[in-house]
């Protein structure tokens, strides 16, 4: 220890002509410069290891205090404060005014074994891992701490020991990643908003034996001590109907357009209207597309089932299209968006009925006809989703045979941005009026409007939007009679300064916009959202995005319609292929943050319990070719629910799948939905072998290796998991 204590001191007197900060207690030491942040800690029996290797450049010090516990001390704008606490080193650093500071640069050696990092549900980056260090300085070179993290931490693994940096004021930070040999070095900065300039930056350093989700345990305690995080069970008693969610697998039901090819019972005559001088067979005409129009012109006698499937496709366009035109105007009028939907059905009725099918029976996957067969298979638990309320609108005897049924059934809704009056009509959801997009917007520092996604129209304040998304939402579930609900982006984590005069929020206010519009909603019926991301998690039950989060996103070759991993296009509309097709995953997604030994349960350990993750809906269970098995084990390791997309085309392929799912999947989940994740542990020096423990005691070990593995309690077979639920018999299952 005397050894080194004295290259401590000698490593810290290279870097600044001022003494070192020491703070010690009989479980640490932490040496600090002062004037650079240069860092090192030594755990008590342990080796030194540098955190940080301090700015470049020296700063002036003043009024440096310290005692064996604490240190304080000024830079020119910033007064730092550290304090140890047992086994937390806690820093706060207040600014003088709105600025910028880098605070932590950590050397690529600082990883260790491998660094502990939530990128989605959770990633293990082992040192020196080739796939690893071109995936982060290609696609997340730049981490926003809110967004790109789930969780606003990570951890440096050193084998018996572990430090674990949680950020406990997560807005405005950002991590940088630089290469370092053949490892990741990381720089850590804080902006100071000049809308929120007297917050101060704080951040805890846990020291922790061997556990690599301690800092995630340590987060989800500081949570509950703060009362920023309610268990399931609580929330429940507050949402009854939320009880669904129990043990229920996620479905996305296409195809929502007014007619599918089997409600047309009658060709002919209904080819033959659609060519007369019906209102609605004339104004459907006007909408449709040259090769639309040449194809009803030239209809076959035998026509063959792409040919009708083109028609009624066409045709749902142009009703959609039509149905739209009606309500989306430069004031908006929530009222007006359900019955543009009706009259129009009602016209179909009175105009073609006698060419088709009982009205009740018409609909693709969105259908009486598809929840009938999902109940006949025998799934008594199911969350519905579609992607937009307007199949809810053409098909209300579906939405309420669906909650006959039992299941919860929601649309995707979207108030994140608002588009301009007359563009992009498609984008349903974000038409919210030319008052939102000019009064609601966003507005940077520079006086401009944020432009919203994908550069279109301007991302929105949540309060402004609120009055907006309550009108619209009270009237789309009277309707059409949803009992759940689903906001696209609320709870994902993006979040920005809103300069508007008006307002002047900063991150956290915008964040507490957004949860107070999902707790709101929430107390409607059961809210999911996009993400899940901590720092807006709160008001809702469940999650989409976690489990496989988006990934790839300026990637060419998942975009190129040669490359053998080109996602698929957004069609047809009742099967887009991009939620359909399955494509082999790229290097080097496929080797860290698909490959089951570069995963961690992060995510589960600090909101299993609290509520209900799964997939990005652009990533179901089935999307990813060579990763079926591995996913759906790791789906059940973890206790969260499969996530499938279905069609009336697909519904007899892949409901075999999902039956076999609802029965693993089910009687577990209703055991564990509420407890939380308390341990996991690696069972092979591979990691492929890996057990999660659970309140009560059940464990949940599978097997990733292509070998039985050997582990307590007997042989579990290669690609299987062994189920061992508290108080009930073994169960071993493989996919």
């Amino acid at each position: 220890m005397r050894i080194r204590y004295l290259a401590g001191l000698l490593w810290l007197a290279t870097s600044s002509t001022w003494a070192e900060v020491l703070l010690s207690n009989a479980q640490w030491q932490i040496r600090v410069d002062p004037a650079t942040l240069a860092m090192q800690v030594i755990p008590a029996g342990g080796d030194r290891i540098v955190v940080s290797q301090g700015q470049k450049v020296a700063q002036d010090i003043s009024g440096l205090k310290q005692d064996q516990q604490q240190a304080s001390w000024r830079w020119p704008g910033f007064q730092w404060t550290m304090t140890l606490r047992g086994a937390d080193l806690n820093l706060s650093v207040q600014a003088d005014k709105a600025s910028t500071l880098s605070w932590l640069q950590q050397p690529a050696s600082a990883m260790g074994r491998g660094m502990v990092l939530p990128l989605g549900e959770g990633g293990y980056v082992p040192a020196g891992h080739t796939g690893w260090q071109s995936l982060i300085m290609s696609q997340y070179a730049e981490m926003d701490s809110t967004e790109s993290l789930s969780l606003p931490l990570w951890g440096l693994d050193h084998g018996k020991w572990g430090l674990h940096w949680i950020l406990t004021n997560p807005y405005h930070n950002t991590l940088q990643w630089s290469a370092d040999g053949k490892g990741l070095a990381l720089n850590v900065s804080h902006q100071f908003s000049v809308l929120g300039e007297r917050k101060p930056m704080t951040a805890t350093l846990h020291l922790e034996q061997g556990d690599v989700l301690a800092g995630a345990k340590w987060y989800r305690n500081w949570l509950q001590s703060q009362g920023l995080v309610e268990g399931l069970a609580d929330k429940l008693k507050q949402q009854p109907e939320g009880r669904k969610l129990i043990g229920a697998s996620h479905i996305y039901l296409w195809g929502g357009g007014l007619l599918a090819s089997k409600d047309v019972q009658d060709w002919p005559t209904w080819v033959g209207q659609l060519k007369g001088g019906g209102p609605l067979s004339q104004a459907v005409r006007a909408k449709l597309s040259a090769d639309a129009l040449q194809l009803l012109a030239q209809w076959p006698a035998t026509a063959d089932g792409y040919q009708k499937r083109t028609l009624v496709a066409a045709v749902n366009e142009a009703l959609y299209s039509m149905a739209r035109q009606n309500w989306q105007q430069e004031t908006m009028d929530m009222a007006a968006i359900a019955p543009a939907y009706s009259r129009l059905r009602q016209q179909a009725e009175q105009e073609w009925g006698a060419a088709l099918a009982a009205p009740a029976q018409w609909g693709g996957g969105v259908s009486t006809a598809t929840v009938k067969r999902l109940q006949q298979a025998g799934l008594a638990r199911l969350w519905l989703g579609l992607d937009s309320w307007e199949g809810g609108l053409w098909h209300p005897e579906a939405i309420r045979s669906a909650v006959a049924a039992g299941y919860l059934i929601g649309p995707y809704d979207s108030y994140e941005t608002a588009l301009p009056h007359g563009t992009e009509p498609d984008w349903n959801s974000a038409h919210l009026g030319q008052d939102a997009y000019t009064r609601c917007a966003i507005i940077k520092a520079n006086g401009q409007a944020k432009s919203g996604f994908k550069g279109s129209g301007h991302y929105t304040n949540p309060d402004c939007v609120r009055p907006l998304l309550q009108a619209r939402v009270q009237q789309l579930k009277a309707a059409a009679g949803f009992n759940s609900w689903f906001l696209d982006a609320y709870a994902a984590g993006m979040l920005f300064d809103d300069h508007a005069a008006s307002r002047k929020q900063d991150q956290s206010a915008v964040a507490a916009g957004y949860v107070t519009s999902q707790r709101w909603l929430g107390q409607q019926l059961p809210l999911g959202s996009e993400g899940g991301n901590a720092v807006t998690a709160s008001g809702i039950l469940f999650a989409h995005g976690m489990q496989t989060t988006v990934f790839g996103w300026g990637d060419k070759a998942l975009k190129d319609k040669t490359s053998p991993y080109y996602l698929g296009r957004y069609y047809p509309a009742e099967q887009p292929e991009v939620f359909f097709k399955a494509v082999p995953v790229k290097e080097p997604y496929r080797s860290t943050l698909f490959e089951p030994a570069n995963r961690l349960p992060l995510y589960q350990t600090v909101f299993h319990g609290a509520l209900i993750s799964s997939h990005h809906w652009s990533a179901d269970n089935l999307k990813f070719q060579g990763e079926v098995q591995r996913r759906i084990l790791l789906n059940l390791l973890y206790n969260v629910p499969p996530m499938l997309h279905l069609s009336e085309a697909t519904l007899g392929s892949r409901l075999p799948l999902l039956q076999k799912l609802d029965s693993v999947f089910r009687p577990q989940h209703e055991q564990l939905a509420t407890q939380r994740m308390t341990a996991f542990r690696w069972l092979s020096p591979d990691r492929l072998v890996q057990q999660t423990t659970f309140e009560d005691g059940s464990t949940l070990t599978a097997n990733f290796g292509a070998q039985a593995a050997q582990v307590e309690g007997g042989s579990v077979p290669a690609g299987s998991l062994r189920v061992r639920m508290s108080g009930k018999r073994e169960v071993m299952y493989t996919p």
